[in-house]
């Protein structure tokens, strides 16, 4: 056994003996970035969530992203607990456009609201990339004529055209904990992404902005959120605000 399959094969069988080699990350491991990043990244992700007094197996996770900031927060908790807690910050490499939503293919927006991880590319472009299910049903009806485009991830290679990017080290972390909680049954990994840290400061900064009525809604979730540190619940009406319950 050379060197490489030797460490690739003690890492698998330390996260089996966490309980989380199975399932869907056992299929991850497939693909060699993955197993790459489990190299990397994998002891130092374990000391984080037993620090945190979370195991694997039971991980679940929330997102939060804030544009002007250039932060990506990951909020975790184990399955029986009731309330998230901040895990870890990161430093976003890249974000393209402006602040506001994203209204149309092309724009080059990185989205804001309140989105899921649809899709995990082991094979990426960008190194590693977690999908959005961007547009959601909020987008399709503020922008009922337009094309809102698609395609959003959160990936490595900080180039970004509407995506979030972080330095490759990072996302094989961000990668890595989205693949510990879908493999412990988390089916749906929430990603809030906002224009900035949703303060009343803030808000006076932008008071002039025309999607200043969207970023108060916007700010009714976060604000929930943060003081509830549990996922969000909410229905998307007509016109495409989100109510929160």
């Amino acid at each position: 056994m050379g060197l490489m399959a030797a460490t690739m094969f003690l890492a698998s069988a330390s996260l089996r003996a966490e309980g989380t080699g199975t399932g869907f990350l056992a299929g991850q491991l497939r693909h060699a970035r993955v197993q790459m990043a489990l190299k990397n990244k994998g002891p130092a992700l374990s000391a984080k969530l037993r620090q945190a007094g979370i195991s694997p197996e039971a991980l679940q996770i929330v997102l939060v992203a804030y544009k002007a900031e250039e932060v990506l927060e990951i909020y975790a908790k184990a399955k029986s607990a009731a309330t998230y807690q901040k895990l870890v910050s990161y430093d976003i490499c890249y974000a393209s456009g402006r602040l506001g939503p994203k209204i149309k293919a092309g724009d080059r927006q990185v989205p804001e609201g309140f989105y899921f991880i649809d899709r995990f590319n082991p094979a990426s472009s960008y190194h590693l990339s977690l999908g959005i299910n961007y547009p959601n049903a909020a987008d399709q009806r503020r922008n009922k004529a337009v094309n809102p485009g698609g395609d959003i991830f959160i990936h490595g290679s900080c180039v970004s055209i509407g995506c979030l990017a972080m330095r490759d080290d990072k996302i094989e972390e961000i990668y890595l904990y989205a693949a510990y909680a879908k493999n412990s049954g988390q089916t749906r990994i929430p990603v809030y992404i906002f224009p900035f840290r949703m303060n009343d400061a803030n808000l006076r900064k932008y008071s002039n902005a025309s999607v200043l009525p969207f970023w108060k809604n916007l700010r009714q979730g976060h604000d929930q959120f943060m003081q509830h540190k549990q996922a969000l619940n909410f229905r998307i009406e007509p016109q495409g605000a989100y109510t929160f319950y």
